[in-house]
């Protein structure tokens, strides 16, 4: 892939971000995720590019734009196939209310490179760089995870943090960490920031474990190819039109453990931007005299590069309406 495709891709997730950025703490869900739908699309459609969607916002009965199967860019002759797995908007409620580590995302990769995971739950864990192959897996119990994460790092397994999603389902996952004598960092949403952060030391995760979405899994692991960590992901199956959804996307096997570069292969770039301040990155932020500060990474899996991107701009996007 073009080396500057990457700066590209942050265009889209900057495009994304500060026209959501407008709608935070408003409390319009609808609103916040169609402006950033919106501008993530005229984005994409500015990429001299085939991009096909292979992880967006649903099928398109279910979805009006950045539909699974949509595809975007100039599409001029002789540009690059790609694949493209997008979530405009991960944490549509935490912007609505004002909460931390909202972002707009996006991977890309060569054709056939990211997993066309359905829209269901997955069961992820996911550790950062550093460590042996096969240190942690979803065939273990949390106890033998939590004790071979410990003795790579030299430590006891009281001292490990694990980041869950806040969710009901999770209740005895968390006693089970709790027992170990674990911290459990618990977030209300955004478990692609949740994983990223156990690449970084700074923000005391350890690990990441539990159910969240199926396309955050793809997007989570796209990131993960480029930074270094382990990560695995089983699709979890709540009903038969769950069942048919994977059908449709070719999947066969209902219980198959994913591994990092199952879910990511080749030359993959993950981009992000900041809605809202988290542990990965600041949100966007309006300053006097009408400037616009906006935080954004780009990571390449073929290079190891991750790019920290502070942009300072004068002006805003166009206010998407309801």
């Amino acid at each position: 892939m073009d080396r500057n495709l990457g700066m590209d891709f942050v265009r889209a997730t900057e495009a994304a971000a500060l026209s959501s950025g407008r709608w935070v703490g408003k409390g319009d869900r609808h609103a916040v995720d169609q402006a950033a739908c919106e501008a993530m699309r005229r984005t994409l459609g500015d990429i001299d590019m085939k991009g096909v969607v292979v992880i967006g916002e649903g099928e398109r009965d279910e979805a009006p734009m950045l539909y699974i199967g949509e595809r975007v860019g100039k599409c001029s002759p002789g540009a690059p196939k790609i694949d493209i797995a997008l979530d405009p908007l991960e944490g549509t409620t935490i912007t609505a209310k004002g909460g931390p580590n909202a972002l707009a995302v996006l991977a890309i990769a060569e054709q056939g490179g990211l997993l066309n995971a359905p829209d269901t739950y997955m069961d992820k864990i996911a550790i950062g760089p550093g460590h042996a192959p096969g240190t942690v897996s979803l065939a273990a119990s949390v106890a033998d995870n939590v004790t071979a994460l410990a003795r790579s790092k030299g430590c006891a397994p009281a001292a490990i943090t694990a980041c869950v999603l806040d969710r009901p389902r999770h209740a005895e996952l968390i006693a089970q960490l709790r027992a170990l004598g674990c911290g459990v960092m618990l977030i209300p949403d955004g478990d692609v920031a949740g994983v990223i952060a156990t690449t970084n030391p700074d923000t005391g995760i350890d690990i990441y474990l539990g159910q969240g979405g199926a396309p955050e899994g793809v997007l989570a692991a796209a990131a993960l190819r480029c930074v270094g960590g382990q990560f695995e992901g089983r699709l979890v199956f709540r009903n038969e039109d769950e069942k048919a959804r994977a059908a449709r996307v070719g999947i066969t096997d209902l219980e198959r453990i994913y591994s990092l570069t199952d879910l990511a292969k080749g030359d993959v770039i993950f981009a992000a931007t900041g809605v809202t301040d988290g542990s990965l990155l600041g949100g966007v932020k309006r300053r006097p005299g009408g400037r616009i500060e906006t935080h954004s990474v780009v990571m390449r899996a073929s290079s190891g590069t991750v790019r920290w991107i502070h942009g300072d701009r004068l002006g805003e996007p166009p206010l998407i309406a309801a």
